[in-house]
């Protein structure tokens, strides 16, 4: 029967260990990578489809302060809900709300697009406006959401409400 030694040189450790040391370096290499590739900078496609619902909700409220009631209409969903301090609202009574209210001056800032699913957008920003509605001021700050939907090809408003900001 042969004799096995279990005495080893030290050269027979450091081969296995310089292997371990190259494969550790190369998988620490590839998951970096990964890990920064997760934070990576918005695509272009989403970058345009981010900038077409801001867009759209730009002309909402341009239509709106330009009482253009019609184009206003063809932005809301059938479907359509508005929810407000005064109440929940309609496609028909938003758009009769354009007659009564004054819209002299808004901007909006911090938009942000999100897509929780295909052909559902989500935006939240906040409006800053001077405007009288049906003769009452109702100036001020307010933080906004919007839900859009596409149906045939087209961005639609299904769900708007503004909160006065505090």
């Amino acid at each position: 029967m042969r004799k096995v030694s279990t005495k080893t040189t030290g050269h027979a450790y450091k081969l296995p260990m310089k292997r371990q040391f190259i494969l550790f370096s190369i998988t620490s290499i590839a998951a970096a990578s990964v890990c920064f590739g997760q934070a990576s900078s918005p695509t272009p496609g989403k970058l345009a489809k981010e900038t077409e619902i801001t867009d759209f909700e730009k002309a909402a409220w341009e239509a709106f302060k330009n009482k253009r009631a019609d184009t206003f209409k063809k932005l809301l969903s059938k479907r359509y809900s508005g929810v407000y301090a005064e109440g929940i609202k309609s496609a028909d009574a938003e758009v009769a709300d354009v007659a009564k209210i004054d819209l002299r001056d808004y901007s909006l800032d911090d938009m942000k697009v999100t897509f929780p699913s295909i052909g559902v957008a989500v935006v939240t920003y906040k409006a800053t406006q001077q405007a009288t509605f049906a003769g009452k001021d109702i100036s001020g700050a307010y933080n906004c959401a919007s839900v859009l939907i596409v149906r045939r090809g087209k961005w639609l408003l299904v769900f708007h409400t503004e909160v006065k900001a505090q």
